[in-house]
């Protein structure tokens, strides 16, 4: 079996779906592509969301927010929103779930941990759905 794609979509993919992203290399290493994109993407990534993550190991520094584009989504096997509501484009046959999560933006560090421990616990169970 080919490797399932990921795409992890929030507005700015600059906090929700970079911590998603993290997690899901991180939990599920080679096994899976992850991709993460955002509809209007922001500048940088949240530096809080770089501190919730660097706390539990996982390092996202390095990465930048991207647009999305009808080609990720035509490339993904799971398409994961986070509040971009109709702005992410849709393709039949593809599994989409939407994640409804805090948006971490402006947040301080003790907002943050939250809803990246309820990022890891959703990858975690989605590492489970794709066996």
């Amino acid at each position: 079996m080919t490797r399932p794609t990921v795409l992890f979509v929030c507005v700015h993919n600059a906090g929700r779906s970079q911590m998603a992203a993290g997690f899901l290399q991180h939990l599920a290493g080679d096994r899976v592509d992850v991709l993460s994109a955002g509809s209007a993407p922001a500048d940088q990534i949240n530096p809080t969301a770089i501190e919730a993550m660097a706390e539990v190991g996982i390092d996202i520094a390095g990465e930048q927010p991207k647009v999305l584009t009808t080609e990720s989504v035509q490339a993904s096997d799971v398409v994961i929103t986070m509040g971009c509501g109709d702005a992410c484009p849709f393709y039949p046959g593809k599994r989409y779930e939407d994640w409804k999560l805090d948006d971490p933006a402006g947040q301080g560090i003790e907002a943050v941990r939250p809803i990246r421990d309820e990022i890891r616990s959703r990858v975690e169970a989605l590492i489970a759905s794709l066996g």
